[in-house]
């Protein structure tokens, strides 16, 4: 009974996790580009600079996850990446420059990245490794999302373009206090076998296609997470209703996280992966031709749900169970390092360069839809078996 109440306490604490985390990501993604418009830059510098901090997110994930797999000490590597995160966002009121911000941001990112695989790691072990349990937790992201992406934009019409910085500063230090009550799990995972090489895990076919998808995937969001907001503005909408548009996706999302486990099972991995970028594709040739259809925008905006809520589901599920115990870090950290911070970085870049102030939206959006395609495509040629049904050697 006391075994049942601690795992239910533990739960509960990674569920406020995943609220904060995901929900500072809901104030700082989708409104980073108008802070930084309101401070003065154009469209190129912000493409440049958030994809220059992106690029934070490739060396980062990996460091933190070498050092919580040799120290088996998940939970201390998480609540020191998230007070080093606190400390470097508040540089952002001492500095103006594009390098100034741009140094600032990166490390905040930087040690940003401690946080989520080291979160996805003891939600996993805490839930055995169950897909619908874990979707019951990891939907408090995307409520924490929901409310703070909507609050968020409530706030900049009615105080400034500096408030996402306040509100993420409030919420990351919310969020520490969070992880000082989180117990780690026991780990049967021993130290020499974390030093052991993942190399032979990477190299395989099955797991290059997986990464190259999921690389692909992230790049078609550039356009979306650096200028949806300014977007949303040069169509006259306000930033209110943009916090709104920003959330009704992710609002379709807590409903997938009930039944990504449920899914998953029945459809498998490949094909829900290929369903989803397909849909992404749709969901960016939509902003790029119909935005300014207020029924066509809320229908693309829906269709988050897939293009991020089941995709990620779906992706931490083949990562848990192809990785095993002993490189779970290290293999959520190589999928966040590659597609997050390689992908997200090349996005962001061409992104900036091709919107040309609002000129190049269209286009921009339509390249974007081809490139999640193109990331779909990826996965064809894999056996569904190779992606569903794993050996057991890989499932140690």
């Amino acid at each position: 009974m006391q075994q049942r109440a601690f795992s239910n306490t533990n739960l509960l604490l990674l569920a406020f996790t995943y609220l904060c985390y995901f929900g500072q990501i809901g104030v700082l993604i989708p409104y980073l580009g108008v802070f930084l418009d309101a401070r003065g830059f154009s469209s190129a510098d912000i493409g440049q600079l958030t994809a220059f901090i992106t690029l934070s997110r490739i060396v980062g994930p990996y460091f933190w996850a070498l050092i919580a797999d040799r120290s088996g000490k998940n939970l201390r590597t998480l609540q020191l990446g998230c007070l080093l995160s606190i400390i470097t966002l508040s540089l952002v009121w001492f500095v103006d420059s594009f390098w100034g911000l741009t140094l600032a941001i990166g490390l905040m990112m930087m040690f940003s990245t401690a946080i989520l695989p080291q979160i996805e790691v003891l939600t996993m072990s805490c839930v055995q490794g169950n897909s619908t349990r874990y979707g019951r937790i990891r939907l408090w992201g995307s409520i924490g999302y929901i409310v703070l992406t909507i609050f968020t934009g409530m706030m900049i019409d009615v105080f400034s373009a500096e408030a996402p910085l306040i509100i993420a500063f409030v919420v990351l230090s919310l969020l520490f206090v969070g992880l000082l009550f989180l117990l780690e799990p026991q780990s049967n995972v021993t130290r020499q076998n974390s030093q052991l090489s993942i190399w032979h895990k990477l190299k395989t076919p099955v797991f290059a296609s997986f990464l190259l998808s999921a690389l692909l995937l992230q790049v078609s969001f550039g356009p979306y997470y650096g200028f949806f907001a300014l977007y949303a503005r040069d169509l006259g909408y306000s930033g209110q209703a943009t916090g709104w548009l920003i959330a009704a996706g992710v609002m379709v999302e807590v409903g997938i996280f009930l039944v990504a486990g449920n899914v998953i099972k029945r459809c498998g991995v490949k094909w829900i992966l290929i369903a989803c970028m397909s849909l992404t594709a749709i969901r960016w040739a939509l902003l790029a031709a119909f935005a300014h259809n207020i029924y066509l925008l809320i229908i693309s905006q829906m269709l988050h749900a897939f293009s991020f809520g089941m995709t990620h589901a779906a992706s931490i599920h083949f990562i848990h169970q192809y990785f095993g115990k002993i490189f779970q870090s290290r293999g959520q950290a190589i999928y966040i390092s590659v597609a997050f911070g390689v992908g997200g970085a090349i996005g962001n870049f061409w992104a900036g360069n091709l919107w040309s102030q609002g000129q190049g939206a269209e286009l921009t959006f339509w390249l974007a839809s081809i490139t999640a395609f193109c990331g779909a495509l990826c996965l064809l040629p894999i056996a569904s078996k190779h992606l569903n049904n794993l050996p057991s050697a890989n499932v140690k």
